[in-house]
């Protein structure tokens, strides 16, 4: 997409009557931050900068070298459908640099541009395609959400009640702000939905999570519902994943890596030599594709989440599956990290899968037999062969990103310190709350 011209979007701010121009970025666990400015202030902004105190921000910067600006990306201007239009705002999302200049390490997008600079060095682009899921719950009368599902439909149902307009709405809000839906449905779960968006370029696409992060919550408050993210927000009934898919395109032809129509499955090396990659930083990418304690309370047996380290052409509960394709179309060809989960930062858990599967693509890794039985509910004694398991918590997955030094220096010594700090801490909160199922199961029999 060719970057628009300053005049070209000045164009588009007055035909709209736009008033406030919102910068956007996220700190490191992907919460979106941003600061409003009147459009008359926007052309200094692009060509100066806006500076705010990166000390104030989760994982950016210690008090003495907290002095940061935003930088424009005019590529993401977009003018928020559901603002009032004698108030019409627009939003741009925006790189972090600091004083001297320089992109800013701990800048979770310029840690997706750094992983997709090194696919760049090799002959590649990055795409993918992230399929968040997401509930939608119901409000008291105060206004105050509860866990309460706003519907008791299932999988592909229709239906009748105030959540199919809701994703009409979404759908709607999300086109007007440039992303390209393919698809919307009713998931598995009671209150459940999917919004699936085109396949693209990586960072396109981490921005695209962030913009529908955005405005599902946006449509969901204004229709008396709530919108979360969560990975699992309700025990016994499944939760929500954000499966990624991901090919590589060489740069010079355009073409997709991933194909060979006589390689088993229609994959090449490439896509072997990738998949084996993430295989073998499966246990360390789960820091960042599922980076909360929560997220663990997902990845179980038999709730459609993947437990082993494994891969499969049509088995739904590996780790990494092969998708069927049409009959010819072989250019889209991809593979399906099951893992990831909406509450991870995107631009991390991009950058982390691809330099997982750069390395296997450097190493030339070949990936093992593939798992076809059903993995959802089998018994690790009555497996055909030992699988590894994902890690079973946080502070498991925390201790192997740690020891990863290929995940390691994709997040950079920077952001990678700052990470696990952060999430240390969550950690360290979870295990001195005294929950309620302790309480019930444990306070009347000690």
């Amino acid at each position: 997409m060719p970057m628009p011209t300053f005049e070209e979007i000045w164009a588009r701010i007055e035909a709209e009557n736009v008033r406030f121009i919102r910068l956007q970025f996220t700190d490191i666990v992907g919460h979106v931050k941003n600061v409003t400015i009147p459009v008359e202030k926007l052309e200094d902004a692009i060509t100066h900068g806006v500076w705010f105190d990166g000390s104030s921000i989760e994982g950016f910067a210690r008090v003495a070298e907290s002095d940061m600006y935003l930088k424009p990306d005019l590529s993401t201007f977009a003018i928020l459908p559901w603002e009032r239009r004698e108030q019409a705002t627009a939003r741009i999302i925006c790189d972090v640099y600091t004083p001297h200049g320089d992109p800013f390490p701990g800048d979770p997008r310029e840690v997706l541009r750094r992983a997709l600079a090194e696919a760049a060095e090799l002959g590649f682009g990055y795409q993918t395609g992230p399929e968040p899921e997401f509930f939608l719950f119901k409000r008291d009368a105060s206004g105050r959400p509860i866990l309460e599902p706003h519907d008791g439909a299932g999988y592909f149902d229709e239906s009748t009640d105030l959540g199919l307009d809701v994703r009409r709405q979404m759908v709607n809000a999300l086109q007007a702000l440039g992303i390209e839906v393919e698809a919307t449905h009713h998931e598995v779960a009671p209150g459940q939905h999917e919004i699936d968006f085109r396949y693209d370029d990586a960072l396109r696409t981490a921005d695209n999570v962030v913009t529908l992060r955005i405005a599902v919550k946006t449509i969901s408050q204004r229709n008396g519902l709530y919108a979360s993210f969560m990975p699992k927000p309700i025990s016994g009934i499944n939760g929500s994943g954000m499966h990624t898919h991901q090919s590589l395109v060489r740069l010079e032809t355009g073409e997709n890596a991933f194909v060979d129509p006589h390689g088993e499955y229609g994959l090449s090396a490439i896509a072997r030599w990738f998949i084996a990659g993430q295989l073998a930083h499966a246990r360390a990418l789960s820091a960042v594709v599922a980076p909360t304690v929560n997220s663990y309370k997902r990845l179980v047996p038999g709730y459609e989440a993947p437990v082993y380290v494994s891969w499969a052409r049509f088995n739904r509960s590996a780790l990494i599956r092969v998708p069927s394709i049409s009959t010819g179309r072989w250019q889209s060809t991809r593979v399906e990290l099951r893992s990831p989960d909406p509450s991870a930062n995107p631009y991390l858990a991009f950058a982390a899968m691809l330099a997982a599967g750069l390395d296997g693509i450097r190493r030339q890794l070949e990936p093992p037999p593939p798992a076809e039985e059903d993995l959802f509910h089998l018994d690790a004694r009555r497996l055909s062969r030992p699988l590894e398991l994902l890690p079973n918590s946080l502070a498991e997955a925390l201790d192997a990103l740690e020891s990863d030094e290929v995940i390691a220096s994709a997040l950079g010594p920077h952001l990678l310190s700052r990470f696990i700090e952060a999430k240390r801490r969550e950690w360290d909160d979870y295990r001195a709350h005294v929950s309620t199922w302790e309480i019930e199961r444990y306070f009347e029999i000690f």
